[in-house]
This record gives structure tokens, C-alpha cells and sequence, in this order.
């Protein structure tokens, strides 16, 4: 996942909007959204590794015996509002065979029982490659990476993460930044409701409006290849020197995770949907 965007208690139906490019190789194998049988988790799956992008915890009803039959049909599902996303860090620094899948981050956080905070605090940093990890519930989100930024709780506001540091300002996410102040985030507060400002929040995450290269981040990559990762939104790229290049990176997943407050503040309601883009067809 390449760049994530989270209004964070900005809205008091909606104290969590989350917006997601997953951008990834198109022939790795993924799964899309789906609740997994093997653990209490609502989300895409990468099929190599065997973790995910982002993800909420969700689990079953139906699983639990003490339930009525009525109570069943009635909720299907459980929450508790847990939610995590991790983003891969681009420092020219390649991952190497004995490092852990970054994926297990957000299924570790959304299967403990542990504060944002306090899973973060006791990761073993060494055992991955570069990352950036953002955790959190209905009360507290966290983020951190193992490239020398140490957990740190978000404060309410609007904020835009991709391969980078947290606080800088990427072309990209200063694009993205913009045009949900502009266009999304004055719809939300018109009309919580997702499908009001969905089509717009989509919009802005699909813009491929590449930067300049005087804007252009120093990452240790090649300037060509920095330039076709530098848009919100990345069409099918080749990012190998062949004599037939193929397409072979890009966007290929969409996201939006929102938590909800019930009517009596107490319930937290979390729904993520997602789409897969064109770039999967490719």
C-alpha cells in the first residue's frame, strides 16, 4: 500500500475516515476483501505472505454458541473496533529473505489485546523491512515505523501517510491533502452517510497526476521510476529495464474504512469497502 489518508475525530458520527491506494506488483497474488476463516479479521489478503494491507477486526456471530438464534441474525458479526494499516518504506534499501512479512503487523494488532500504544511500543523493529504501520481504535491511533520514528499518537485532523516519514511532504500527499479538504471532507460534514461523499473520496484518490521532478523525493530509487510512483493514484508501470517492458506495478486496490458511532455514543460500528482497480485486469 502506497498511501493512506485518515480524518482522524474530526466528525462525531465518524470518528475514523480512512482512505487507501494499495499499490503493489500485479502479479502477486492477493485475495480481495473477504472475512477469513482462520481469524477474526474482515480484509484482503496478500496469498504470498499470507498478512494484509489493512483490515479491521471482525468476527463471526455466528461462532458463538452463547448466542440466541435470534441475536444471531440479528448482529452477524462482532467488533471492537480495532483497525490497522501498513504502508512499505521506500528507502532504496532492499528487503532481505529472512525478514518478516510486514502484513503480520496489522493481523497481530487487530488479534491482541493490547492498546495501539502499547502494541507498538513492543515491536521488534529489526525483524522487518522498512515500514510504516498506523494502529488504532475507537479511542487512540497510533503510527510508527522502524526507520527512526517512534510511536506517536495522531491528534485530531486530517492526515496523509505514504513510503516516507510521517511528517514530510511528499508531492503526492500534499496533492491528496488538498483535494480532500477541498472536496471531500466539507462533504462529510454535510452528510456523514458513506454513499453522499464515497464517488468524491474516490475521485480524489484516482488522481494520477505525476510530480514534477524539481518535487520529486530523494529515496535512493532511480528519478525515472521515483517519477511513476509519485501520483496518488499509479497506472500500470513497468519498473524493470527489459528490452519489452511489460506493465508490471500500480494501483491495484482501493479503500475506505470508516468507524461509526451509534445513537448512544457507546456502539462502534467499523465498515471497510474496496475495490480493485483496472491495474487488476492488466
Amino acid at each position: 500500500m502506497c498511501i493512506v489518508a485518515i480524518a482522524w475525530q474530526l466528525f462525531d458520527e465518524l470518528p475514523l475516515v480512512l482512505l487507501s491506494n494499495r499499490d503493489e506488483f500485479l502479479a502477486r497474488p492477493t485475495e480481495s476483501l473477504h472475512q477469513w476463516s482462520d481469524q477474526p479479521i474482515y480484509a484482503g489478503r496478500d496469498s504470498q505472505s499470507g498478512g494484509t494491507w489493512l483490515g479491521i477486526y471482525r468476527q463471526e456471530r455466528q461462532q458463538q454458541n452463547q448466542q440466541s438464534t435470534e441475536d444471531k441474525q440479528t448482529h452477524l458479526h462482532q467488533q471492537n473496533g480495532r483497525w490497522a494499516a501498513v504502508l512499505n518504506f521506500r528507502d532504496g534499501v532492499q528487503a532481505s529473505s529472512d525478514e518478516r512479512s510486514r502484513g503480520e503487523l496489522v493481523t497481530s494488532f487487530l488479534t491482541s489485546k493490547l492498546s495501539p500504544m502499547a502494541f507498538a511500543r513492543q515491536i521488534r523493529l529489526q525483524d522487518y523491512a522498512g515500514f510504516n504501520l498506523i494502529v488504532g481504535d475507537s479511542q487512540q491511533a497510533v503510527i510508527v515505523n522502524n526507520r527512526g520514528y517512534a510511536p506517536t499518537a495522531l491528534h485530531a485532523g486530517l492526515h496523509v501517510f505514504s513510503n516516507g516519514q510521517p511528517d514530510e511532504g511528499w508531492f503526492k500527499t500534499e496533492k491528496l491533502r488538498a483535494r480532500l479538504r477541498q472536496e471531500v471532507l466539507p462533504l462529510i460534514a454535510e452528510d456523514s452517510s458513506l454513499e453522499y461523499w464515497q464517488a468524491a473520496a474516490l475521485n480524489a484518490m484516482s488522481d494520477n497526476t505525476s510530480a514534477p521532478e524539481e518535487k520529486l523525493p530523494e529515496t535512493g530509487v532511480p528519478k525515472a521510476i521515483e517519477q511513476a510512483l509519485s501520483s496518488v493514484y499509479i497506472d500500470a508501470v513497468a519498473l524493470s529495464n527489459t528490452d519489452t517492458p511489460m506493465p508490471s506495478y500500480g494501483t491495484r486496490t482501493q479503500s475506505i474504512l470508516t468507524l461509526h458511532h451509534g445513537k448512544d455514543q457507546s456502539a462502534i460500528k467499523a465498515q471497510l469497502i474496496s475495490r480493485e482497480t483496472d491495474n487488476s485486469n492488466s
